[in-house]
């Protein structure tokens, strides 16, 4: 089968680190007031400063990124926020290619992203990504750690007739 399917979840050792040392400082910090205080601060208080930081971590622990290039066309998923994916079929997508992309200066970072030139980003990490642009002139990146297997896939499709708005871009080194 001419398909390529891909799930990414968020990786990066800093991204946890941070996300950990939050949890930690305003644990911290609580503590600090409220015995300083003399136990006067209310639990209420106390409870909704523990636990917003400290729900971030499964929430980031959800978020994945499931991605499928077939013979129908493209879909992702940004789960939680897309509990169904989003299809994109062949004949909706004018041009369809992978290619290096600067995650921070072209869309300010990972994630959900959206640039005013660039259009939408999903993206999970490293500077790779699946680059969509529509027929109604809209333009989606996402992200990708198997470049070379999107590139294979794509070739697979130009090759057995499925598509032909697919531009196969030479492996990054």
């Amino acid at each position: 089968m001419n398909n390529f399917s891909e799930t990414q979840r968020f990786r990066q050792w800093w991204l946890w680190a941070i996300l950990i040392g939050v949890n930690i400082a305003s644990m911290v910090s609580v503590y600090i007031s409220w015995s300083a205080n003399k136990y006067a601060m209310p639990i209420s208080v106390i409870i909704g400063t523990m636990a917003f930081p400290l729900l971030i971590i499964p929430l980031f622990l959800l978020f994945r990124l499931d991605t499928t290039v077939d013979d129908s066309g493209v879909s992702y998923r940004f789960f939680p926020i897309h509990f169904n994916p989003v299809q994109m079929n062949w004949d909706e997508i004018d041009k369809a290619y992978v290619r290096e992309y600067r995650p921070i200066v072209e869309y300010g970072g990972w994630g959900i992203r959206y640039s005013f030139g660039n259009g939408k980003a999903f993206n999970m990490a490293g500077n790779m990504g699946l680059q969509l642009v529509l027929k109604n002139g809209k333009k989606i990146l996402i992200g990708t750690q198997e470049p070379e297997r999107i590139n294979e896939t794509l070739r697979l499709l130009i090759r057995s007739g499925k598509i032909t708005n697919a531009i196969i871009q030479p492996p990054v080194s």
